[in-house]
Formats: C-alpha cells, structure tokens, sequence
C-alpha cells in the first residue's frame, strides 16, 4: 500500500507539473504573439503606413523601428510596476494584468487609422500603443518564467524552465505566420488593409490565454511563503529591497541579457530590412526567420537540459561565443542572395541565441529569493532588453543608412556579444541569494544542489 501511495504521488506530481509547462508556453506564446507582431511589421509595413519618408526609403523604417525601440523603453516600467504586483499579491494576478494590456493594445492598433488618413496623429497614436505593448512584455517575461520555476524540481529546473523561453520563440513563429498569410492578399491589399488582420485576431488569442491563465494556481514557492506566516513580513517594495540585498545579482543579469537580447532583434527585425535591402524577397526572409526560430524553440530546450548536468554558465559561455564568431557570416552568407544560405544563416545564428535563452529562466531565477524574485528578474532583464534590444535594430538600419554595409552591424553585435562575454569570464561568481530557487519551492529539497557555475 505505501508502494502505490508514492506512485499516485509522483503520477499527480508530474501530471501537475506538465500542466503548468503547459500552461506557460501556451500563455507565454500568445502574449509575445502580440508582442513580436510589431517588430515583423514595423521592417515590413508599418513605415509606409504610418510613417511616410518622401526621401531615403530606409527613413520610414528607421521611424517605425524607433517606435519598437519605444516599446523596449517602457519593458522595465512595467517590469517594475507588474513586478512589484507579482511579489505582492500572487505571480498570477501580475500575469492576467500583462496579458489584458497586451491584448488591448495590440487589437487597437489594428483600428488605428493611416497616415494619409489622420496625420500626425496616427504615428502618435501608435506610439502610445506600443507603449503600453512594452508595459506588458516587461512583466509578462518574469511571470511567465515563474509558473515553471517556482513549480518544478530543482534537478530538472533548467530543463522544463527552458520550455518558458519556448513560448517565447513560438509566438515569434505565430506572429510571422500571420503576417505571411496577411501578405497573401492581392494587389495593393496588404498595405491598404491586410496588415491589420493579424492585429484584429490578437482579439481571440486575447480569450484563449484568458481562459488559461484564470485556471492556473500560484506557485508553490509563493504559496509556501504566505501559507507560512512570512507574507506580512514580505517587503512593502520589493524594489528597494532587491537594490539593496542584490545589486550584484541585478548588474549581471544585465550583462548576460546584452548578447542575446541584441543578436536577437538584430537577426529577427533588421535582417528583414537588410534581406529587402540586398533584394532577398520578404518570403525567403519570414520562412528563414520562421524556420530559424523553430531551431530555436528546440534547441532551447536541449541546452536547458544541459545546464541541468553540466552547469548554466559553460552552457550560456557557448551561446555567447558562437554570436561573437557568427555576426560577421551572417551577413556574409545574406549577401549571397541565396535561399539556402540566408536558411544556413539564420538556423546557426539562433542555435547561439538558443544556448543563452534556454537557460536564462533558471538561471535568473536563482539569483533572487521568492519575496523579491520577480522584481529582481525583471529589473535585470527588462533594463537590458531596453538597450540592446530596444535600439539594436534602430541603430543597425541607421548605419546601413550611413554606410550601405553590413561590417558596422556586424560589429555592432560582436560588441554586445563581448558584454556577456566579459559577465561570465570575471563576473560569473555572483552568489544565489539566501533560499533561493534551490530550496524554496519544497524544503525536503534541501539536499539538492544546482550547478549554477
């Protein structure tokens, strides 16, 4: 009888655990859906409509790009802000907020009228919708993390946390489907009025991740914490608490966001813009994009594995390298025009970021202790994203613009690849913070030791 109480107790453990995999790449895939929709439209369409040039036909481009790179600007105010809810009242409620925002945001900006219809008006209003997409990426990132994290075993922590990063890259893949189909639409009806339907079916995506996240619980981590008596004496702002327990933690998180964060965007927004261009055609670029984040997707999930056995830093050291060495036959390979050399760029070019991505969710979470853990992963993750993220792909066309070569891009992501580098080589030996990741979640884990070095 004992025999098969164990055996129903691990059969409902890993069912539970499934489900909140699940549930967090399911919610995680529909938000960044949103989220990406943008950045893909913004190289493709949204400068003629909103932001006509009449010069330079990069211009509109570069100004549709700075409204992404707005976007990233506002990610660590809402990290802050659903941070703060999140280590508050519960990971859940931060996320049904990140979720509302977004969805909102991106269904209006399918209604916002054109440039040549409103004026001025139209790119501001755009603006302040994106604003409020980036409000919502800020703290949609460290929640949806969380849900795995705070929920799993800490032996299998990297493993099934990487599935959270998954959710990131399908929403990618989603989001460029749609625009795909949306370009299917002949003539001039993909300018005059195509675009605009992925944006509208943001509505649906809005319902289904609503009904999934209304039936996920708090995490167990959370739960421990005020089941335990330790909720009235959490941090009225776990902000200032975080700044003063982990200021080192936060500073390294940064610097391990520069080499992805930055590579990312450049290879998924600008190369788009470079593909166009050096005359690549927008369906060889979205299906190597497409195919290049499905690796991606993968892969993620096999270098979280590996950090389970062999440690998260010489798995993140790889992915960082191997940016540094591919920045320039990326766009070496680009310039050959070809179809399967721009696939071959793209596929290589994301295994690397798969390598730094797969790893963060565990990686970060063990930095910080449950009372300030989403604030502190926001913070470090969202200030970054503001930077190399945010402007990577502003600056990137902006040089094109200047030199009509891809060797300043090139470098431009060797720099940041060296950021991260420089992090884990003289400043990887950050501690855990006290109770962190390792413990928290089930105190009968105790024993286990997570490779973090």
């Amino acid at each position: 009888m004992p025999r098969r109480n164990t055996t129903e107790k691990t059969a409902e453990g890993t069912a539970s655990t499934r489900r909140v995999v699940i549930a967090s790449v399911a919610g995680n895939m529909m938000e960044w859906y949103d989220f990406f929709l943008y950045t893909t439209a913004a190289a493709l369409v949204l400068g003629t409509v909103f932001f006509p040039s009449g010069g330079h036909p990069l211009l509109g481009t570069i100004a549709a790009l700075a409204g992404h790179a707005v976007g990233f600007a506002a990610r660590p105010v809402g990290g802050l802000i659903f941070g703060h809810i999140g280590d508050r009242r519960g990971r859940k409620a931060a996320l049904m907020g990140t979720l509302s925002l977004m969805g909102g945001a991106t269904f209006c900006m399918g209604l916002l009228p054109s440039y040549s219809t409103a004026g001025l008006l139209s790119p501001v209003l755009l603006v302040l919708l994106r604003l409020l997409q980036g409000a919502a990426a800020g703290g949609e990132w460290g929640g949806g993390v969380l849900i795995i994290t705070e929920n799993v075993p800490a032996e299998r922590r990297g493993f099934l946390a990487s599935f959270s990063s998954c959710g990131m890259g399908l929403g990618f893949v989603l989001s460029s489907l749609a625009l795909w189909l949306a370009q299917q639409v002949s003539g001039n009806g993909f300018l005059a009025w195509g675009w605009r339907l992925p944006f509208l079916a943001s509505a649906v995506i809005f319902v289904v991740g609503i009904y999934i996240r209304r039936n996920l619980g708090e995490t167990e981590s959370f739960e421990a914490e005020s089941t335990g008596g330790m909720k009235e004496t959490a941090p009225h702002s776990p902000l200032r608490e975080v700044l003063r327990r982990h200021p080192r933690q936060v500073l390294f998180a940064m610097a391990l966001r520069f080499a992805d964060s930055g590579a990312s965007y450049i290879f998924m927004s600008f190369s788009l813009v470079y593909g166009a261009y050096v005359g690549i055609s927008a369906t060889v670029l979205l299906w190597a994009g497409i195919v290049g984040m499905l690796v991606d997707s993968a892969m993620m999930v096999v270098f979280g594995r590996l950090s389970d056995k062999v440690g998260r830093r010489p798995v993140y050291l790889g992915g960082a390298i191997g940016m540094l060495l591919w920045a320039a036959p990326f766009f070496l390979l680009m310039d050959t025009g070809q179809a399967a050399a721009v696939w071959v760029a793209f596929i290589v070019g994301h295994v690397a970021i798969a390598a730094m991505i797969g790893v963060q969710p565990s990686y970060f979470s063990e930095l910080f202790s449950t009372s300030t853990r989403y604030s502190g992963m926001a913070l470090g993750h969202e200030l970054s994203s503001a930077v190399a993220g945010g402007l990577s792909p502003v600056v990137a066309t902006a040089l094109l613009a200047a030199t009509g070569h891809f060797l300043p891009v090139a470098l431009l992501t060797m720099g940041m690849a060296l950021v991260t580098l420089v992090a884990l080589v003289f400043f990887a030996h950050v501690p855990q913070a006290e109770g962190a990741a390792a413990r928290d979640a089930d105190p009968a884990r105790e024993n286990i030791s997570t490779p973090v070095a």
